[in-house]
């Protein structure tokens, strides 16, 4: 009974629910709404449609045309070989008539199937990425290859999930398949692309495979796909089962769209992934160089320098450059060696940055052509990634006796012959302070008369004091290295004729080039030429040459500083240590600063100029002080290097297997000797006095000097007399 009340209930509540709804529905009302919701979604989609693109807002799709892809700008040395890059984005561009039809045949199978049939959009698949971006729910797969093109090629379009960008991006692709062929715009796409870490295809086979795109087969070709779509999670070096089943899924694709066969697609499969990423061009061939070059760059052309594409060509000799390394490493390790003097760190090669300072021995090389500028050769320190501060261009440094040629040159242009005669004796110095300077010679010993000559050769403090303090005057020194190109503050004090005053490496070797060049002073300077990327100069910088000597003084000096590779303080260290021939003609002066802190040597042949410096960053003495302590000098640390150097420019580079090379070759044609130019008188003298050689002086100490006509002695020497007989002074510590 209870049953069929309930199921009569039940049958009376279902009848008033159908006929609660009967009165709700008004099928023409529901019409009438769904088709003004219709035309109003219509009609703002198309609002939208007209307004979204008014004014600026959507880009000019005439750039396709001409459009630059963005590219790094390619640093080459003197003989066209790479050795760097600049810029944001790595790519090169490519036509797609260079390439095989397997390239484009894989990213049309797998990014685009009806790219050759739809005129900008794929209703199907736009329709899908539409309801996604409403619904929250994104998956992706809804653009063509053209408004891939147009959102990657155009940063006003940009990437933001947004209805707006879809209408946006459609509007130009639409644009931009009516004003281009396909290829025109699957070539732009494939040079556009981001591929991981570069851009475009053609970079990407490099970074991949080591080859160019126009070269790889099916399966790479359609690696390459495969990883446009999620570059990192696709990389086959570090995620080669995600790689190898995106690719098989690539090749499957061709095969349905039928560029393939069933059995090529399975041969290809079969294909191995790349195991190993190929070696690319390093950037750390000559890192203080490069980054010179980069600053100039940035600073003449800006940001272009990043995203043109420029070609720079380099004053850079390669094999000078690894000459120069060879020598600095042999130098530095010589050093380092000394375990009993040496007590500092040593250098390690870490992931690590120290800044503008490290804890370990430093050095700085550079190298150029005297008559040029060009630099063919810099290192700025040992390791680049550990400090950036480049010691050949900033480093100031105390330059010891590298300073005392300015001494001589001042004095010899103010009509001081060589053979003019300084007593090497004691002298007291009052100081500011109050205190008095007592300079001593480097052996504490002290020889009476001497000739300019011999205090170069010699390096002999007192010599290059008195002389350019009492003889000279300061100020005429300073103003005379001014000339010859040291920009660093030239103290005026005593000392200074000593190299007390600090310098800049590269002005050093700027300032020497006064020498060779016979009173005419060349800039230094990295780059020949720039070209944009079609090949036009747009900048070839010139040769900076100014004269600040007069050339016959200067041909003298420059015969003195012969003497100290003939003979004096760098004899042994080039010419036996360093290895260079004696029929190399060579001229240069060490320097060594208080207790061993600086070492220095500029030296210089008739085509080539290198100036060498070790130290440590925070000024402090190389080896340890005490008594018989090893001192670290000019003569014994950098010169060797810069012999060493000298040797494999004029003697050949040593062979080995890995460089490649076939046989040992001079990197430069031999100097020449410097002539003596008319105007110069050869006498000879006697090298105690000074004055004209007879026989009333020794023999063994007469030498030929050269004289400015007028300034020859006229006096015979005689040296007979008692003063002449006492043996050497000996001075006090």
């Amino acid at each position: 009974m209870m049953a069929r009340a309930t199921a009569r209930d039940e049958r009376t509540g279902s009848q008033g629910l159908r006929s609660r709804f009967a009165r709700l529905w008004h099928p023409r009302a529901y019409l009438l709404a769904i088709g003004f919701l219709g035309a109003l979604g219509v009609g703002g989609f198309w609002g939208t449609w007209q307004n979204l693109c008014a004014g600026d807002a959507c880009p000019s799709i005439a750039r396709i045309s001409t459009f630059e892809h963005e590219q790094k700008s390619k640093i080459l040395a003197a003989n066209g070989e790479q050795i760097a890059e600049f810029g944001f984005e790595t790519r090169t561009p490519i036509r797609i008539s260079d390439l095989p039809a397997h390239v484009h045949q894989s990213v049309v199978a797998m990014e685009d199937k009806r790219f050759y049939r739809h005129r900008g959009f794929d209703p199907i698949g736009f329709t899908r990425a539409a309801i996604g971006v409403i619904t929250f729910n994104y998956a992706g797969g809804g653009s063509t290859i053209t408004q891939q093109l147009a959102r990657n090629l155009f940063a006003e379009i940009g990437f933001e999930q947004r209805y707006t960008r879809k209408i946006k991006e459609l509007q130009v692709a639409l644009d931009l398949e009516r004003s281009y062929t396909k290829e025109q715009i699957l070539e732009a796409y494939l040079n556009e692309i981001y591929m991981g870490g570069v851009y475009g295809f053609q970079a990407a086979s490099l970074r991949y495979f080591g080859k160019d795109v126009a070269d790889v087969n099916v399966a790479e070709a359609a690696l390459l796909t495969a990883i446009l779509n999620r570059p990192t999670w696709y990389n086959p070096f570090t995620n080669p089962e995600r790689a190898l089943a995106r690719r098989n899924t690539v090749l499957d694709l061709m095969a349905q769209q039928r560029y393939l066969t069933q059995s090529e697609t399975e041969l290809w499969k079969s294909f191995p992934l790349p195991e190993v990423e190929p070696d690319r061009a390093s950037t750390q061939f000559a890192p203080y160089f490069e980054e010179w070059v980069r600053q100039i760059l940035a600073d003449r052309f800006g940001e272009e320098i990043y995203r043109g594409g420029f070609r720079v060509y380099t004053t850079l000799d390669i094999q000078m450059q690894e000459a120069a390394r060879a020598a600095m490493e042999a130098g530095w390790a010589e050093i380092e060696a000394d375990s009993v003097n040496f007590l500092h760190p040593r250098y390690e090669p870490a992931d690590t940055s120290y800044g503008s300072s490290t804890p370990y021995l430093q050095g700085a090389f550079i190298s150029l052509d005297p008559e040029t500028g060009h630099v063919k050769a810099l290192i700025g320190g040992r390791d680049f990634q550990h400090s950036k501060f480049d010691r050949a261009r900033q480093a100031r440094r105390q330059a010891g006796s590298s300073f005392k040629p300015f001494v001589y040159t001042a004095a010899l242009n103010t009509g001081i012959p060589a053979s003019y005669i300084v007593e090497d004796i004691p002298v007291v110095y009052p100081q500011l302070d109050g205190s008095d300077w007592r300079p001593s010679n480097f052996v504490d010993e002290f020889k009476g008369p001497m000739t300019l000559r011999e205090g170069l050769y010699t390096s002999t403090n007192m010599i290059a004091i008195r002389l350019g303090w009492e003889e000279v005057g300061i100020e005429t020194v300073a103003q005379t290295a001014r000339r010859m190109g040291i920009m660093t503050e030239i103290e005026r004090f005593p000392s200074t004729t000593i190299g007390a005053s600090e310098v800049i490496p590269l002005q050093i070797a700027e300032a020497y080039s006064s020498f060779p060049n016979m009173g005419t002073k060349v800039r230094p300077f990295p780059i020949l030429r720039v070209e944009d990327d079609d090949g036009t100069v747009i900048w070839e910088p010139q040769p900076e040459k100014t004269t600040v000597l007069e050339p016959l003084p200067t041909r003298i000096v420059v015969d003195m500083l012969e003497d100290v590779v003939r003979r004096g303080t760098a004899y042994t260290a080039v010419r036996v240590r360093g290895g260079l021939p004696h029929n190399i003609p060579a001229a240069g002066k060490t320097g060594t600063t208080n207790d061993g802190t600086d070492v220095w040597f500029t030296g210089f042949t008739g085509n080539l100029l290198a100036t060498v410096w070790f130290g440590m960053d925070t000024p402090q003495p190389i080896f340890r002080l005490g008594p018989g302590r090893r001192q670290a000098t000019g003569g014994g640390l950098a010169a060797p290097v810069w012999g060493s150097f000298m040797s494999q420019v004029y003697q050949g580079i040593s062979i080995d297997e890995d460089s490649g090379r076939m046989g040992s070759r001079p990197l430069l044609a031999r100097p020449t000797l410097w002539e003596i130019p008319d105007g110069l008188n050869a006498v000879v003298v006697d090298r105690k006095t000074g004055l004209l050689a007879s026989r009333w002086c020794p023999e063994e100490d007469q030498y030929t000097e050269y004289f400015i006509p007028g300034t020859e002695p006229t006096d015979l020497c005689d040296r007979s007399s008692r003063r002449f007989r006492s043996s050497r002074i000996r001075g006090y510590h």
